[in-house]
This record gives structure tokens, C-alpha cells and sequence, in this order.
């Protein structure tokens, strides 16, 4: 199983398809010397490691940049949004026609998906998302090309080319592992998660995200004159974006991203701690050259690093409040939680079905999993700690403006069962155009010196998840998916939460598994691993369930879990009778 490849193009056939998108043939457009591209060539050969570059467009408008002056890149995201505001519930009819979008090729775009928004409205109502798919633009292949201008827009250096790629089938032009192209309904002040009659608020979109570059990474240096970016797409060519450079000569802090962890509480003589105890740890956020990003024992306050994202290090913080985030549909990669779990013992470790409840996130922690509910524990932070939810329900948002602490407790259950614990941090910062997540884990000892290991029952993931695309890459950056389940429990605001649903989900969705989705053998290692059936393990990849289930289980109301009214029905055991199998399991 893997990622179907298409024979090498060549270059000769890539000009001429560019050519067919309208690009210009010559004067200011076109370099006037080859020597960029051969100063490219050799920056490539020398000197430091290139930067991923992260390029952010909206309704036509590029975000501006700062970069270290003569850094050499590759792109490594780029997000692209064209929206409008409407009235009527048309589809996406009025962002089709307005001229954010009207130079896409539509076509009929068909509704994939629809779910709503768990959490109400502050006046009562829901909002629901409806996921549009099957437009020309969405489905062929297209290619951003990006040009350095100077002060009076005259090229300056060669361009750099990147290609979206397809669903399914890779190219030597694929220059992304993670491709999203799609649009967006809003139905904003619906009187029901699953009623909108009378709304009257909705908002369209277009949305592409390409991120992770695959290699080889077509890199180029910032020339001393740019001071601008000029983004071509093939799918839209004429209609330039324009992004403002400015080139820092000598910023304070280097490109790249490193999380330290240790723990403050030193364990017994053996190097245990024992069930019961109270362990405090410390995290440290640095940038590549192992320059602290904030001062000791303090992080930034939620409005710095979150609201104002004015934070000079590039610390992150949960900011989906502001840029609304879904599994799969909608940019996850900017939702930029900064978190820590504690789980355990490995040995034990397997998903989590309890729902954790919103009021759970007022506390400085959140108890996830209990070993006499869950088989396991777990328990996770969110920085800075307890501040983002306190500071969301209070209309004066006081907690925002508090600045957090880089300290934090976690506390083991007094029936904590021996073994291995893993204490995992995740973060992601954002600086002078890099975005990059990080996540390092530190392991303890409980109750015995016997290090003990997850049994996972699925497995396989680096036959697609290699190179650029490699779990060390995307998500959080961590090929350890022992330390999933501590923070991925289904919220009551995210049930999709658990990896196994989400895992589904993403897959059965992209279209680039090249194999039949039937096929649990693909990831599940045995039999065993795909007995436990529920709605929200068979509904995360089935859209439906036969007229007989319906009438028994109830309506497929979610996208994600099958059942957003009944949400923990949604994680119990269908049976341990008819489902015995998968047909083409391969098990």
C-alpha cells in the first residue's frame, strides 16, 4: 500500500502546461539574466539548511512577511481563502459569482459533509458547516508560482514553482504531502444543530491548503532588493497576489523550534514515582540556535501570543476561537494548541471513549482517563494553564491578559498501575515566515523500575508516511503514536477527537490511499484490532448504515462519530456478535 506514482515528467512537458495558464512570455516578467538561478543553485550546494516558508492569501490579499534578510527557502504551506458574506441560503452560489472566486473553474460542486458546531452560539443558535467538494479547481492538478520583485515590481531573481498535485497520484511536480482544496457553507444562526429553517446569516468559502513540502525541496534565496512576493496560481492566473517583504538583517532570535522538558519533582532513589504523588514539570521553548524564546518560569499571556500574535519569540497559543478549525476540512495546522499530557502505563495504552465535558477546562488540568474507567491515565494541560476558557467566558476576558507559567502539576491516581508513563509536549511557533510544530516526549517510571511498552494494534504508517510527509513531519511532528491518546479523547465540543476516528476520517476522505478502503490489513496489524465496533469507529469512514440500524441505533446525524445527540452512545460497543469481521479486511 502506499501513494500511486506517476511516471517522471518532462521538463519540456511541464513548460509547455504552464505556458497554457496565461503566463506572461517575456519583459518585466521575466528575469532578465540567468545568473539568480545559478546563485540559487549554488546557495543550495552551501551555507545553512533551507527554511520551510508559510504563505497565507486572503480574498486576494497576501499576508505580509518578515524574513531573515538572504535566507534561502522552500515553500512549505500555503494557505489560500477567498470568502463572502450572504443572506440566503444559496449554496455557494453568491461566493461563485463574486470576484474572490469567479475566475475558478465551479463546475457543480457537490456537498460532501455537513455538521454542526457543538458549542452554541452566544445567543443560542448553532452554526452548521456544510463541506463542498467536485469542482474542476479541487480536482486538477495546478501550480502556484512565485516571483521576488523589488520596490519597482521588477523581477529580481528566478522564480519557484510548486504543484499541488492530486488526489491519489503523485507526480514529480506534487510538491505537498497534505493537499486540501474544497469550499465551505456557513449556516450561522441555525435554531438547531439539525434545523436551520429561518436562518438568515451565512458566509461561502474557498479554501486551499497545501503543507508539508515533499522533497526534492525546490529551495531559493530572498534576494537583497525584494521586497515584495508575486503569487501566480495556474487555477486563477489572472489574478495576482501581491506580498509585502520586509528582510530583517539581524533578528533576534534564529529560524527553527525546540521544546525541552524535565521534571522538577526528583523521583526515589530507584528513579520511580509512586502512585499518589504529585510531580511537577517545566517546559522550555527555544528556537534552533538554542536561544530561550521566554524568560524562566513565565510564558506569555493568551492576548500576547493568541489574540494579538505579537509575541516577538513566535510562541503559539489554541487560537480556533478566532480561526474556526475542523478534522480534515479545516485547517488543524492553525489551530496551534500548546499542550501536556501524562499517560499510562504503555503497556495499557489504548483509546479513550469517555467524553470530556467543557467545565473540565476551567480546571489548571484536565483528568482525561482514570485506569478504573479507561484502562489507562491520562491527564492533560492547556497553556497557558486554565486562562484560555476562563478568559472566553468572561465578557471582560481578564485571564488573557495574565501571563502563564512554564511550571505545571500533574497528579498520579493512588491506584496508578506500574509502569512506563510518557509526559508529552506539543507547541508550534511561528517566525519570520516559518511555521514549524515540534513535540518532545519525556519518559518516567510509576510504581516499579521495569520499563514497560505500548502494544499498538495498528501499524504500517511509514509505507505512505515517508520523507516529507513522515509522522516526524506533520501534525505535531511526532512518530510516536504511543502518546496519542492522552489529549486525543473525544471532547464535548470535538467528539472526533480519538486518533482512531480521526484516522478514518482523514483517510477514507483524501483520496489518496491507494488501496480499497475496506482493507483493515492495510493498518490493523490482527484480527482482534478491529473487533471493537461502535459508531463512532464504523461511522468515522461509512457515510450510512443499513434501514435496519437506523431504525434500531437511530439516524447517522455525524459526520465524524454517527450520532452528535446521543454523543457517548456514539463510543460504546455495538456488539460482540454480528461484527466479528470486516468484508475485504484482509484479516
Amino acid at each position: 500500500m502506499g501513494i500511486r506514482q506517476l511516471a517522471p515528467w518532462t521538463a519540456l512537458g511541464f513548460s509547455l502546461l504552464v505556458g497554457c495558464t496565461g503566463a506572461p512570455p517575456g519583459g518585466q516578467d521575466t528575469p532578465s539574466a540567468t545568473t539568480p538561478a545559478v546563485e540559487a543553485l549554488d546557495s543550495e550546494l552551501s551555507g545553512p539548511p533551507p527554511v520551510g516558508l508559510a504563505i497565507e492569501i486572503e480574498n486576494g490579499v497576501g499576508k505580509p512577511l518578515q524574513v531573515r534578510a538572504g535566507q534561502r527557502f522552500y515553500v512549505e504551506q500555503i494557505d489560500l481563502r477567498a470568502f463572502v458574506n450572504s443572506s440566503v441560503d444559496d449554496g455557494l452560489a453568491s461566493l461563485i459569482a463574486s470576484p474572490v472566486a469567479s475566475g475558478l473553474a465551479w463546475g457543480t460542486p457537490r456537498v460532501a459533509d455537513e455538521e454542526p458546531v457543538l458549542l452554541p452560539n452566544p445567543d443560542n443558535t448553532f452554526t452548521v458547516r456544510r463541506y463542498y467538494r467536485g469542482s474542476p479547481w479541487m480536482n486538477l492538478p495546478s501550480w502556484f508560482v512565485i516571483e521576488q520583485l523589488d520596490a519597482a515590481g521588477r523581477v529580481v531573481a528566478a522564480p519557484s514553482i510548486s504543484g499541488t498535485g492530486l488526489d491519489g497520484v503523485m507526480t514529480p511536480f506534487d510538491d505537498f504531502f497534505i493537499r486540501r482544496l474544497h469550499g465551505i457553507q456557513y449556516l450561522n444562526n441555525c435554531p438547531a444543530p439539525n434545523n436551520c429553517t429561518g436562518a438568515t446569516s451565512f458566509q461561502e468559502e474557498a479554501l486551499l491548503e497545501l503543507r508539508n513540502a515533499i522533497g526534492p525541496k525546490r529551495t531559493f534565496t530572498i534576494a537583497p532588493t525584494t521586497t515584495q512576493l508575486r503569487v501566480r496560481w495556474t487555477a486563477d492566473w489572472s489574478r495576482p497576489t501581491i506580498i509585502p517583504v520586509t528582510q530583517v538583517a539581524a533578528p533576534p532570535y534564529a529560524y527553527g523550534f525546540n521544546i525541552e522538558l524535565a521534571a522538577l519533582t526528583p523521583p526515589a532513589p530507584d528513579g520511580t514515582y509512586a502512585p499518589g504523588q504529585d510531580i511537577t514539570f517545566q517546559v522550555t521553548l527555544k528556537d534552533g540556535a538554542g536561544n530561550r524564546l521566554h524568560a524562566p518560569g513565565t510564558l506569555p499571556s493568551y492576548f500576547e501570543a493568541a489574540v494579538l500574535g505579537a509575541n516577538p519569540g513566535g510562541i503559539n497559543y489554541y487560537r480556533a476561537f478566532f480561526d474556526p478549525t475542523t478534522t480534515y476540512y479545516r485547517r488543524k495546522h492553525r489551530e496551534r494548541n500548546f499542550t501536556a499530557e501524562i499517560l499510562g502505563p504503555l503497556q495499557k495504552v489504548q483509546p479513550i471513549r469517555t467524553i470530556i465535558q467543557v467545565p473540565q477546562f476551567f480546571a489548571p488540568t484536565q483528568v482525561v482517563a482514570l485506569p478504573e474507567r479507561d484502562g489507562v491515565y491520562a491527564e492533560a494541560v492547556i497553556f497557558p494553564q486554565a486562562k484560555i476558557f476562563q478568559g472566553l467566558f468572561d465578557p471582560l476576558h481578564a485571564a488573557w491578559f495574565e501571563p502563564g507559567s512554564d511550571q505545571w502539576t500533574f497528579h498520579l491516581p493512588a491506584n496508578a498501575e506500574p509502569g512506563t508513563y510518557v509526559v508529552t509536549v506539543k507547541s508550534r511557533r511561528t517566525y519570520l515566515g516559518e511555521d514549524v510544530a515540534r513535540t518532545t516526549t519525556l519518559e518516567i517510571q510509576v510504581g516499579s523500575p521495569t520499563v514497560t511498552s505500548a502494544n499498538l494494534a495498528t501499524g504500517n504508517c511509514a509505507t505512505c508516511h515517508s520523507g516529507g510527509g513522515s509522522l516526524s513531519n506533520i501534525l505535531h511532528a511526532n512518530p510516536n503514536r504511543a502518546t496519542c491518546s492522552g489529549c486525543h479523547a473525544p471532547l464535548a465540543f470535538e467528539l472526533e477527537g480519538p486518533v482512531y476516528v480521526r484516522s478514518h476520517f482523514i483517510h477514507s476522505r483524501s483520496g489518496r490511499v491507494d488501496t480499497a478502503l475496506t482493507r483493515c490489513a492495510t493498518c490493523h496489524l490482527t484480527k482482534a484490532g478491529i473487533q471493537r465496533t461502535s459508531k463512532s469507529a464504523c461511522l468515522s469512514c461509512h457515510k450510512s448504515y443499513p434501514d435496519s440500524h437506523v431504525a434500531q441505533y437511530g439516524p447517522v446525524t455525524s459526520m465524524y462519530v454517527g450520532d452528535y445527540f446521543n454523543p457517548e452512545g456514539s463510543f460504546q460497543q455495538c456488539t460482540t456478535a454480528c461484527h466479528q469481521n470486516h468484508p475485504g479486511s484482509g484479516l
